[in-house]
């Protein structure tokens, strides 16, 4: 039998293993959950209220049909197809039917501010884009404004008229698994959005991360209701995790509050979620004033921002729900997950819980390290800080159509923007951001877009925003202001919430004689986070 070599560039000959060449493509996953979990539920509300349960099998045809109509339609390998929408049937097979022929599955942040979904659909040069229908709105605003978008679908009886008119693929094409399947835009914090482009190979990489044991454990036993908004990072990879699994999937379109995430988990016998601690802290509380229960539910993924211990420990003592801290971001989806060791296993519950705590362990697949100002690598030993780098297969290499040096080092270690500290079992600790962001409910907000804001209002000479802790929020804003004439603080968030999302408000407005400046002329945040560290929110901030 002959030996497969290849010559390097060395001149040295290299031993290639004899394995079949199959690449690693998305559609593979669709196919193989209709294949062999065609039977397995998967259950959808839209925005009218109308609960869907089909299943894989029909997931993975209308997949095929909606492909089979992208192409008809003229896009092609590599185009832009932009999806504005809630978590829904229709949003789940344009996962899969815009990937599946090559196209990349531009998924598009509708709680953005309008010029920002603009700048990121122009900058992604969008060719089509489906629209929920409580975005329709949004979609009337800026269409004028989005020269490359050929047709707006929205996601009800429009986009059935757009697929019913195609046969549905009888394959899917085979692609280089290197070509970009997905892209996402970070949420701008300091200046425009920038994208992430994922490879088909790297989407399926770390899905098989998220289905491993010391991932999320996505497994074929599993009920999984995904509370992670699709427009949010690929879902966390749940939708591409739920295919692969084969695991029964409910999708709860914009019901995200209280009582209705109790009655999917009760009504559908969920068993794995996952979704920031806003949620979940409106749950218990939800759950300790009616005395309510959630039997099924056995694990939470929690990511975003930190989850309190309290409600760690509420959800495990009083409801059974063990919960896990995912730590990730846009650049590289998932990077740390919250499974104890078989040492921490043994620990006591104190133990386990300061574990729990933490920002995850490091997940194979990618790389973490921590360096000092100097660039030099400090130990992990859980109490030396440093700033947090990363790399891996679905780590981004650079960004989409933009040359930004600044954001990896020389050596190719993406630069996270946070600052960690790592013990020797690669549990992670965020102890602050180089960045000066908010993260409020798992969404960033940015303060240089606040100050900029605030400083437009009449009367207002400097502002400077910083993120408090908040009981529900995990963060929100505070505006700090000098003024030159008396204004009141409704005066001036009525002149920011015309400029930033409604949701970035800052809570509260304080007025300060000055600024805090660092020696270069910086406003000295640290300082302003020092003395306003015992403010207690407004009743109205609350």
């Amino acid at each position: 039998m002959l030996l497969a070599k290849h010559t390097l560039e060395s001149g040295v000959l290299m031993l290639r293993g004899l394995n079949m060449d199959r690449q690693l493509l998305i559609s593979s996953l669709i196919d193989y959950a209709g294949r062999n979990h065609g039977a397995t539920s998967v259950v959808a509300k839209g925005s009218d209220g109308v609960v869907v349960t089909s299943d894989w099998a029909e997931v993975a045809q209308r997949a095929r049909r909606l492909g089979a109509a992208l192409l008809g339609a003229g896009v092609s390998e590599g185009q832009r197809v932009g999806t504005i929408g809630w978590n829904d049937h229709r949003h789940l097979e344009a996962y899969y039917g815009i990937t599946g022929i090559g196209a990349v599955l531009h998924t598009i942040n509708p709680r953005l501010h309008d010029e920002q979904i603009t700048y990121i659909i122009n900058h992604a040069a969008d060719t089509i884009v489906f629209v929920d229908r409580d975005f329709v709105e949004v979609k009337d605003r800026i269409a004028a404004d989005c020269p490359t978008v050929t047709q707006w679908i929205v996601f009800d009886a429009e986009y059935e008229s757009f697929i019913d008119a195609a046969e549905p693929l009888s394959e899917w094409p085979l692609l280089d698994e290197w070509s970009a399947a997905t892209l996402c835009y970070t949420s701008g914090t300091t200046g425009n959005p920038k994208g992430v482009v994922q490879s088909h190979r790297s989407i399926v990489l770390q899905t098989w991360a998220t289905c491993s044991g010391d991932g999320h454990n996505v497994n074929s036993s599993e009920a999984i209701l995904l509370a992670v908004p699709m427009f949010h990072v690929n879902g966390w990879a749940m939708p591409f995790a739920s295919a692969m699994a084969g695991a029964k999937l409910v999708l709860p379109g914009p019901e995200l509050d209280p009582e209705s995430l109790i009655e999917w988990i009760n009504t559908e016998d969920i068993t794995l979620s996952a979704g920031v601690p806003t949620i979940w802290l409106g749950m218990v509380q939800h759950l300790q004033k009616t005395d309510g229960d959630i039997p099924s539910l056995r694990r939470i993924a929690v990511g975003g921002s930190a989850a309190p211990r309290s409600l760690m420990d509420t959800l495990e003592d009083e409801y059974g729900v063990f919960v896990s801290h995912v730590w990730g971001m846009t650049e590289m989806t998932q990077g740390s997950a919250g499974r104890f060791t078989h040492r921490v296993e043994r620990m006591d519950r104190d133990q386990q819980r300061a574990r729990q705590a933490m920002a995850g362990r490091e997940l194979y697949g990618v790389e973490l390290r921590l360096i000092d100002e100097e660039g030099n690598e400090v130990p992990r030993d859980g109490e030396t800080p440093g700033e947090l780098l990363a790399r891996g297969p679905w780590v981004a290499g650079s960004y989409f159509e933009l040359e930004t040096p600044q954001s990896h080092t020389e050596d190719g270690w993406l630069r996270t923007g946070d600052v960690a500290t790592m013990d020797s079992e690669g549990y992670i600790t965020i102890v602050d951001r180089a960045k000066d962001v908010i993260k409020s409910g798992g969404e960033w907000i940015s303060s240089i877009d606040l100050e900029n804001a605030a400083v437009g209002c009449p009367g207002v000479v400097e502002a400077a925003v910083i993120g408090l802790t908040h009981d529900r929020w995990g963060e929100r804003p505070l505006l700090c202001c000098v003024v030159d004439v008396p204004v009141e603080p409704t005066t001036i968030l009525s002149h920011v919430e015309q400029e930033v999302p409604k949701w970035w408000l800052p809570n509260d407005v304080v007025f300060v004689d000055e600024i805090p400046h660092t020696g270069t002329g910086k406003i000295d945040k640290k300082q302003l986070r020092t003395s306003f560290a015992d403010h207690v929110w407004s009743e109205g901030g609350s």
